[in-house]
């Protein structure tokens, strides 16, 4: 999978319950688009949506299970029943949630690593992290990909982002991780998307700014109103 996507654009197609284009048969025809537009991959949140996915498209898959849990902040694939999920609806890679957050459960992720690895010893995973930090110690745990997902989405890093200070973030995570570096969150132009390639991740994800028009319309209208 990993040669597919390389130098790539991977497409996020997600809709949460409350969003209006939530729901499995949108999901596929968003892949569905985005292939058409030349994406060379797809994130996609559940087994629902990923099956569906998979009848509208032979892109490689990364494959999440967003679920809330009451002792625990971590809610991308946060426990052994989403991975057992994803591997049902055969994605191509899973990620989770590699930050140091609490687990549910008070699972450590060294130890939720290694019962994926003891139950699906050839699943390729992707590390969702929000410093640094997090993604060395991802590569040291045996991820295969290290991605920049979480930045600015946990408590310690709110109001960070990989763009600040002249990629300073994103090329400390280039320069010091050796797996697979993709960079997402806050992708939302062409240009920083070409930026990343260019500071040397490895591809790069792409969600709200292509699958949810209801943001984009939010940001046309409020820069209107300037």
């Amino acid at each position: 999978m990993l040669d597919k996507v390389k130098g790539g654009l991977i497409v996020s197609c997600q809709a949460l319950h409350d969003e209006p284009l939530n729901g499995s048969f949108i999901m596929g025809r968003m892949a569905k688009a985005a292939t058409e537009g030349g994406a060379v991959g797809i994130r996609a949140n559940s087994k629902d949506d990923i099956e569906e996915i998979k009848k509208q498209t032979t892109l490689p898959i990364i494959g999440i299970v967003k679920r809330d849990y009451t002792d625990s902040d971590v809610y991308i694939t946060a426990t052994m029943q989403e991975v057992d999920e994803l591997m049902d609806a055969r994605c191509d890679m899973i990620a989770l949630d590699a930050t140091k957050q609490v687990r549910p459960n008070g699972e450590s992720l060294e130890s939720f690593v290694k019962n994926i690895r003891d139950k699906y010893v050839d699943v390729l995973l992707m590390a969702d992290t929000s410093t640094v930090e997090e993604g060395i110690e991802a590569e040291r745990l045996g991820f295969d990909v290290v991605s920049t997902t979480l930045v600015g989405y946990t408590n310690y890093t709110i109001n960070q982002s990989i763009f600040e200070n002249d990629y300073a973030m994103l090329k400390e995570y280039v320069d010091v991780i050796a797996v697979p570096v993709i960079a997402e969150g806050n992708v939302d132009t062409p240009e920083k998307a070409r930026a990343v390639l260019n500071h040397g991740v490895y591809a790069v994800v792409v969600g709200s700014a292509i699958t949810r028009p209801q943001l984009m319309t939010k940001r046309f209208v409020e820069t209107m109103k300037e």
